[in-house]
């Protein structure tokens, strides 16, 4: 007689939520049947933030993208529109940009063979115009770069002083910001940032800038993503989110130079990971937007729903690419995108299946549009908001996620807040013990990844050659930054330079002498010189 298969293993979710054979109405938290009458768009927003969800507002598909040259980064977003992309994102060269180095500083001339690997150099709003030849700004929603805190000013004022050039409104100019603390101050811990207060500043100073002048504008966007790809695990990425928000909206409060409710609407535009636990992911986005709701009004008085419909973008995760059998990473693709349109999105990126080889080719950019596409326009997905809403498995997974992160918000805010917390080195020792229990668990086999643990092959059939970009990044970048310190009006760069370091020092907006160090062609290491003679480096917790 057979034996029935066992069932002695002790089933989790990804973050490591007990995880039952099957759910019943009792399994729902009494405080969550509270708020299961919601409607799609109607608050706590849990079940979706428009009743008509995917029907009238389907998700911008919305791919990181960028190499080489400013030139070579204009024609791959070009070719991604052509292919059906729906807004676009220009990325920087990270070696330059996170540092905000010249290609001429010493740190960049010894690994010049990487410059442009990661980006398009991008040193003076020259390089920033020929990036954005002939993109529609106007019409499509763009992201500006400024990945990173200490780059965003940068990115952003040269942005839109090409914008003004070309004669666009900028109060009509759509788009987004990010300007992350998650990237290299916890995921890539990168030399000479800027303190982690100065960060703070620069961002509030965004968002009143935006508030002013760009109203269509998002002037930060809070990358949970960044985080989780960095340990922090589901409920974790929320809290430590959430807790990010709250110093910004603390910041503001503590200037009073707008209403809470409009310093929420600017940084309530924020970013998630999708991983491979498709159930965990898409209720990950349901806690999200119900506990945005619940934040706003329990901790500020906020109750507009146009400020408490959070709205988010998804990347599914780079970190769950292998370079074994890499065509594999089109099902791993397929799926985590397919979490979060089952979530609930505004935009999506899909990693490229060569995530683990190179930045991805321009097939892999490709598949990923299509990924997104066939997704929309295949499964019938669209038709019903919050297909996922009323399921026991789901509603319970929601509530609990959504305790879980709460408790980490509260272990946050007993470090001294989100910025204490990397300070001091806290989160990174969280993400670190999340990092070595994936490590052990693949491991000892609990966890399984094919063509990696399991399903392995000696020879594999599925080579794909990384995509190496440019071979002359560097020397045109180099060219290029002696051609604009010669030709530009030197005397204006040189009293841009000045006010730029007068209001540094001073509790001045930096934005209005950003915008004008860009439009008199100040350099991106320029500035970088500027920040470090004001502020010094971030003291990092952790050895690089």
């Amino acid at each position: 007689m057979q034996q029935p298969p066992d069932d002695s293993r002790d089933w989790v979710s990804a973050s490591g939520i007990p995880l039952k054979s099957y759910y019943m109405a009792e399994d729902v938290p009494a405080a969550h049947q509270k708020v299961l009458d919601a409607a799609p768009g109607e608050a706590p927003f849990h079940r979706g933030s428009y009743p008509t969800g995917y029907r009238t507002k389907p998700w911008r598909i919305f791919q990181l993208s960028g190499f080489g040259k400013p030139e070579d980064e204009n024609e791959r977003i070009q070719f991604l529109l052509e292919q059906g992309e729906t807004g676009f994102i220009m990325e920087h060269d990270r070696n330059t940009a996170d540092h905000l180095y010249n290609v001429d500083h010493p740190e960049v001339l010894a690994r010049r063979e990487d410059v442009g690997l990661t980006g398009a150099v991008m040193q003076s709003v020259r390089d920033i115009d020929i990036c954005m030849k002939d993109l529609p700004i106007g019409t499509s929603y763009g992201h500006a770069g400024g990945a990173v805190v200490q780059h965003a000013p940068f990115a952003l004022a040269g942005y839109w002083t090409v914008a003004k050039q070309r004669g666009f409104d900028l109060s009509r100019l759509p788009g987004t910001g990010q300007s992350d603390f998650f990237l290299t101050y916890l995921g890539c811990v990168t030399k000479q940032q800027i303190p982690t207060d100065a960060g703070l500043r620069f961002n509030a100073d965004i968002m009143e800038f935006c508030d002013e002048h760009l109203p269509r504008w998002v002037p930060v966007s809070i990358a949970g993503y960044n985080g989780a790809d960095s340990g922090l695990n589901a409920p974790q990425e929320l809290g430590a989110l959430f807790a990010n928000a709250v110093e910004y909206l603390e910041e503001i409060k503590r200037r009073g130079t707008m209403p809470i409710a409009r310093a929420a609407r600017a940084c309530g535009g924020v970013s998630f990971r999708m991983s491979m636990d498709i159930f965990e992911e898409a209720s990950k986005l349901r806690a999200a937007r119900l506990m945005w709701t619940q934040l706003l009004s329990e901790r500020y008085d906020v109750h507009d729903p146009k400020v408490s419909n959070l709205r988010i973008h998804c990347v599914t995760a780079g970190s769950r690419m292998t370079y074994q059998q890499p065509i594999n990473n089109i099902v791993r693709g397929t799926l985590m995108g397919l979490a979060a349109a089952l979530g609930g999105v505004q935009s999506l990126g899909v990693s490229g299946y060569d995530e683990a080889l190179s930045i991805p080719s321009e097939h892999a950019h490709q598949m990923s549009v299509r990924i997104q596409q066939v997704l929309q326009e295949e499964t019938n997905i669209a038709a019903v908001t919050d297909p996922l809403g009323g399921s026991y498995y789901v509603e319970t997974l929601t509530a609990q996620l959504i305790e879980r992160a709460w408790a980490f918000f509260d272990e946050i805010q007993e470090q001294g807040g989100f910025l204490a917390a990397l300070d001091s080195g806290w989160m990174h020792q969280k993400a670190a013990e999340n990092q070595h229990k994936e490590f052990m668990a693949q491991s000892d086999g609990t966890q399984k990844i094919i063509g990696v643990t399991d399903h392995t092959d000696d020879i594999s059939p599925f080579e794909v050659d990384g995509f190496m970009g440019v071979d002359d990044a560097f020397d045109v970048a180099l060219a290029r930054l002696e051609e604009v310190k010669r030709t530009r009006h030197e005397k204006a760069a040189g009293s841009a330079m000045r006010e730029l370091e007068t209001v540094l020092r001073s509790d001045r907006n930096i934005m209005p002498a950003m915008m004008t160090a860009l439009e008199s062609e100040v350099t991106l290491g320029e500035v970088g010189d500027i920040y470090r003679e004001a502020f010094g480096d971030w003291a990092t917790p952790i050895q690089t």
